[in-house]
């Protein structure tokens, strides 16, 4: 007879790790982050589509000190606990916009997300000849400093507290490595969007981005037009610059010597061919020409 096979008991497979639902607006510091994240809390967050500054608290920024479990006394610590934080304070049933500037290089073999914490991604990218005028202006620097930022591969931004500690700490690195870190990303889908066309086709990107957004959320109601053009209107660039200045802006800056500095600026108004001398286009040009021709910046 032949011999019977015993039976075996297989082990219950591993539950499916919940995805967290975390989309995030990245871009270099500088770049039209802020307008867009007022645009997506406008239409995300409201009835109609009507801004106000208090919407933007619906779309906070990562790293924070506000989601930090403790304090962090080296940048290294604060960096080890990215994703923690992630799974730590944002619900995998719920739909969370969150800012960051930062980069998806790793910082000393810590990675800032994955895909099990990120459904997806918007990244806005601004001609880094704009950017380097509007970074001079907003964090007092000269033009010079500006440009070695925008070189600089270990740059981050961080604000330690009177105790020291740096649980905001971002690290952004150069500004080309900024964008390729975004661009070769292949763990979650990215959507780019260049800052310069918000000028002329406002409409069709922002469309193309609630769309993007509810095709990650797998929401099939389509589009609402109506609060669309309204979110489009109450955030556009002038709006916002005339809210700054007659509200209080918290991301506005101040001076040494006591004069704000307003985060709406110039906009579309910043043109790097009336403003930056020779020697600072010609070096941008110089060390970013590949990815400039990427981009159609030339």
């Amino acid at each position: 007879s032949l011999p019977t096979r015993r039976s075996r008991v297989r082990p219950p497979l591993p539950a499916p790790k919940l995805k967290l639902m975390i989309v995030w607006i990245s871009s270099y510091p500088k770049s039209g982050n802020t307008h867009i994240r007022s645009f997506l809390s406008s239409y995300y967050f409201s009835k109609k589509g009507k801004f106000n500054f208090d919407q933007l608290k619906n779309i906070l920024q990562f790293p924070d000190r506000h989601y930090a479990t403790k304090d962090y006394f080296s940048f290294e610590e604060a960096s080890r606990n990215w994703i923690n934080h992630q799974n730590h304070f944002f619900d995998k049933k719920k739909f969370f916009l969150l800012k960051t500037h930062n980069s998806l290089k790793l910082f000393k073999k810590q990675k800032f997300t994955t895909s099990n914490e990120t459904l997806g991604a918007i990244y806005i990218v601004r001609d880094p000849r704009n950017v380097i005028s509007s970074m001079s202006n907003y964090f007092s620097m000269s033009l010079d400093e500006a440009y070695s930022k925008l070189i600089d591969d270990e740059a981050s931004l961080s604000a330690k507290t009177i105790n020291g500690d740096c649980s905001n700490f971002t690290f952004i690195g150069s500004w080309a490595n900024h964008y390729k870190s975004w661009r070769d990303n292949n763990e979650f889908k990215v959507l780019f969007v260049r800052y310069e066309d918000l000028q002329r086709n406002k409409y069709k990107i922002f469309r193309e981005i609630v769309s993007f957004i509810n095709n990650l959320k797998n929401d099939r109601a389509g589009i609402d037009e109506k609060k669309l053009i309204n979110s489009v209107e109450s955030t556009s660039f002038v709006n916002l610059k005339n809210k700054e200045f007659n509200e209080n802006f918290e991301e506005s800056r101040y001076s040494k010597d006591g004069k704000r500095i307003n985060f709406f600026n110039l906009g579309f108004k910043n043109d790097w061919k009336k403003s930056l001398p020779d020697d600072i286009v010609n070096k941008i040009n110089i060390s970013l020409k590949k990815e400039l021709l990427e981009l159609n910046y030339f």
